[in-house]
Parts: C-alpha cells; sequence; structure tokens
C-alpha cells in the first residue's frame, strides 16, 4: 500500500496541468483531489487525463471542472476503504468494483494511502498477446532498408523492434506473434524463439503485403485480447493504462491517437452562397491522427477476410458500419513514427537523450 500522501494528493484549487504533472510524479495513474483539510474530494485518474484531452480541455482549468464533469458520471464518487485494514479486504473491494485504485482514509475522512489493483498483480503476465507488424517494405527509408526489414534498423545499440519487445516484456507481455514480409530472415536470425529476450516468439509469413491487418487473417483467432503494434514506432506509451481504458469504455477495438495540429497557410474565407461570413488568418486545425497501436477483442476477428488485403482503417470503418463499440486512446507519452529519414535522424538523437534503448532493456 501506498502511504506517502504527498505524493498522491492535489489541492482541489490546482489547475488541470498541475494535478498531471502530479500524476506523472507519483506514476500511479491517479491523483487524489483533496480539501484544504485533506479529506478526498475526488480523484482524477490516468482516464480522466485522456478523455479531457480527447475534449481539449483547458490545463489551465482547475480540477474542480474536471470533478464537475465526472460528478455527472458513474465515476463521480470514489469507492473508499478505511485505512489499516487487511490487504485481502482490499483487492476483495478492488475486484468486485472493477477499479484499479482505493484511496484509503483515516477515521477523520482524511487520505491515508492508496491500494492500486497493480500492486497486487505487479508480478502477473497480462491477460494478453501481442502482433508486431514488421512485414512492410519501408521504401521511403531506402537504401537503408534494401537489405535490412525497417524494424531491424539499429536504433542506438539496438535494432527498434527489439526496443519494442523489451518494452512489450517490461508490461507483462510474454506472448509475441511477427508479421513478416520484407527480409524476414533477417528477422528470424536475430530473435529466434524469443527466449533470448525474455518472451515466447513465433512468427506470421505473408507472401505478398496484405495490409496493416490483412495479417490478422492468417493466424487462430485468440481467446483473449490482442495488442498489435506497428514494428516501425519508438514509443513510451503505457500498455497497462490502455488495456485499462480499452476495457473502462468496453471497446471491441481501441485504437491510440495522437494529437496532430495542421496549419492552413492562407486567410480562410468561408461563405454562405456569395456572401462571406468570416475570414480566419492562418487557422491551426487541431486532429488527432491514428497512432499505430490497437487493442482487439476475439470478437473482432471475424471481421477480417482471410489472406486478402486489408488495412486497419477498413477494419474500423468496418466495425463502425455494423455498429461496434471502437474507443479513441489518446497518447500523452512520447511517440515517434519512422517513416522517412528525417524521422529516423530523429529516433537516434532522442535514443541518446531520452536513453530509450537502455530503458527498453531494464
Amino acid at each position: 500500500m501506498d502511504h506517502d500522501v504527498s505524493a498522491l494528493c492535489v489541492d482541489r484549487h490546482r489547475a488541470f496541468g498541475e494535478a498531471i504533472a502530479q500524476m506523472d510524479r507519483n506514476r500511479r495513474g491517479i491523483v487524489l483531489v483533496v480539501d484544504e483539510h485533506e479529506q478526498l474530494v475526488g480523484t482524477i485518474t490516468d482516464g480522466d487525463v485522456r478523455r479531457a484531452i480527447l475534449s481539449r480541455i483547458d490545463l489551465r482549468e482547475p480540477v474542480t471542472a474536471l470533478l464537475e464533469t465526472k460528478s455527472r458520471t458513474p465515476y463521480a464518487r470514489p469507492i473508499t476503504a478505511p485505512i489499516g485494514q487487511d490487504p485481502a479486504t482490499y483487492l476483495e473491494l478492488l475486484t468486485q468494483h472493477r477499479i484499479l485504485h482505493l484511496p484509503l482514509l483515516d477515521a477523520r475522512q482524511r487520505v491515508a494511502g492508496l491500494a492500486t489493483m497493480e500492486q497486487f498483480l505487479q508480478h502477473q503476465p497480462l491477460a494478453l498477446h501481442a502482433i508486431v507488424m514488421a512485414g512492410g517494405q519501408g521504401s521511403r527509408l531506402t537504401p537503408l532498408t534494401e537489405d535490412l526489414p525497417k524494424p531491424m534498423l539499429p536504433v542506438g545499440d539496438r535494432p527498434l523492434m527489439e526496443i519494442v519487445i523489451q518494452q512489450l516484456r517490461a508490461a507483462g507481455i510474454t506472448r509475441v506473434k511477427v508479421s513478416t514480409h520484407h527480409k524476414p530472415e533477417k528477422i528470424e536470425e536475430h530473435f529466434g524463439d524469443g527466449q533470448a529476450f525474455g518472451v515466447r516468439l513465433s512468427y506470421v509469413a505473408e507472401d505478398r503485403p496484405l495490409g496493416t491487418a490483412g495479417a490478422l487473417g492468417l493466424v487462430e483467432v485468440p481467446d483473449e485480447t490482442t495488442l498489435v503494434i506497428n514494428g516501425d514506432i519508438l514509443t513510451q506509451v503505457d500498455f497497462r493504462a490502455m488495456l485499462a481504458y480499452h476495457r473502462e469504455h468496453q471497446a471491441d477495438l481501441t485504437v491510440a491517437v495522437r494529437h496532430y495540429d495542421v496549419e492552413v497557410p492562407y486567410g480562410v474565407v468561408e461563405c454562405e452562397g456569395a456572401m462571406v461570413r468570416r475570414l480566419t488568418e492562418k487557422p491551426v486545425s487541431r486532429l488527432f491522427v491514428n497512432a499505430g497501436i490497437y487493442l482487439l477483442e476475439p470478437s473482432v476477428y471475424r471481421f477480417i477476410p482471410n489472406g486478402e488485403r486489408f488495412d486497419m482503417t477498413d477494419l474500423i470503418q468496418r466495425l463502425l458500419d455494423h455498429q461496434r463499440p471502437v474507443a479513441s486512446f489518446p497518447i500523452r507519452e512520447y511517440w515517434l513514427d519512422i517513416g522517412q529519414h528525417a524521422d529516423y535522424q530523429l529516433a537516434q538523437e532522442h535514443a541518446k537523450t531520452l536513453n530509450l534503448a537502455k530503458e527498453a532493456a531494464e
């Protein structure tokens, strides 16, 4: 149990951005909002933060504004427990209410600690397996990819895909499939069965490029959630947080998204018929783009054709057409898609400053 209250709590008058910073420092995926008497007012979780990002909430807003929005949801009042009880009691409450965090209060209803599901399950692997999409040609990175698959390009002192594999293992994901097409022997020679990297690795060979989702049609339908990640992504995304978000929203598929600004370099004229109604000088459109990381439930596989070219965008649209729930998970952690030479050079610089390769291996 966590008893460092100062690391867990944030005053209700603080700005939302300060609450996020406090959450990042305590690394628990939650902050406990308290009043001047240190009594619990509410909670802000990692999922709340990501939903607020999608709503484009101003980081200068007080946390009470977010709590007001949350008061209209089923999560308005946090489940709590008295401090000093048996840990088994806390685990029962966490399980019964399907929550990840349980604030602990003293006799005066002041915050005294926190119990988390992660503390009970930290040594257990996630009920999740992963598929790394590594079959692309990487034509925009030629000549580097003429004799080497893009995921095998070195970043720092190791191949990019080795960093991805190590990050999966660090998150508790030990069963990994890799889809291959271009120079598959380079990948298989390096990774083998994955034992040297702490995972169980197998391969799905594409005899021709099948798109970003087509390889899924070649595998046996799993009986648990699948994490699919493009093999050319360098990221520090929290896979456990993404899985919790996916389950909280009861989604068939969750797609990770990334904030992206598009600036129009001209004044935009809005017209109604022949009449000008508004002129905006160089407006910026704030968009969310596909980040190449997905969570899929087994039911999704029936929408994927066998042995045909099929992209993730096709799959998502097919699910939407059938009115299946698709959630978006905004990434607020580091993320870089290595698609072009400038991106690859940036990855090399970031590997040094962020120490990504070393961190993944630890």
